[in-house]
């Protein structure tokens, strides 16, 4: 059996529509490893059909499909990216690089809108306040919330990061702070979203909100 270069864990709920464009574009000796956290459309199904592999994570929360991908990963690498189409896998290709290179200790994606109207007001006041908290209590210069990133999976596992909702990448970037990583951040395009799939964050004022109370509570 031939080692994955790099997993690319995909945390996914209700993305038949978008997974077959997601996973179109994984890269050569890469594997995907789609998690699905409660879908009712099919997910599983799809990804299975497409090739990846499909672990369920039936806690639902951001953080627990995250953690569930890790879990099962067996690659030196692991990748993270939304199952949404609205950010390119192949993308992640330069952030692995740097990564393997030993320049720096995890890559993360700022996305970059290449079309109007993907990025609602709601979402860019929340991400600029939530990436904001981020660069002042751990120093790392980002300004996104690393919606896309590569890491190392035994330093990623290392850190033991416990929050298993949508406040897991702001406990990862503290807990990484603490523990001496150092990151880069690296454009990625950012479109809309699959046909038939809404954003469960930025697609309401409600889901930002939500995203903004969970960063909150990581952050008492």
């Amino acid at each position: 059996m031939v080692m994955s270069t790099c997993d690319v864990i995909i945390p996914c709920r209700d993305e038949a529509a978008a997974l077959p464009i997601v996973l179109a574009h994984v890269p050569a000796g890469w594997a995907a490893i789609v998690v699905d956290n409660g879908s009712t459309d099919g997910t599983a199904d799809v990804a299975r059909a497409l090739g990846a592999t499909v672990v369920d994570e039936p806690l639902p929360g951001y953080g627990a499909a995250v953690h569930a991908g890790v879990l099962a990963s067996e690659a030196e690498f692991v990748a993270v990216i939304d199952g949404d189409a609205s950010m390119l896998v192949a993308e992640l290709e330069p952030m692995l690089d740097a990564v393997r290179s030993g320049d720096v200790t995890m890559a993360v994606g700022r996305r970059r809108p290449v079309v109007r109207g993907v990025w609602p007001w709601h979402a860019r006041i929340g991400t600029y306040l939530l990436a904001t908290w981020i660069r002042r209590r751990s120093a790392f210069p980002i300004h996104d919330l690393a919606p896309m990133r590569v890491c190392r999976r035994d330093d990623l596992l290392a850190l033991d990061v416990q929050d298993r909702r949508f406040g897991y990448p702001l406990e990862l970037m503290l807990r990484a702070a603490r523990a001496g990583w150092t990151v880069q951040e690296v454009d990625v395009s950012y479109a809309a979203r699959a046909a038939g799939t809404r954003s469960k964050v930025s697609g309401s004022v409600k889901g930002t909100a939500r995203v903004v109370q969970d960063f909150a509570k990581v952050l008492r």
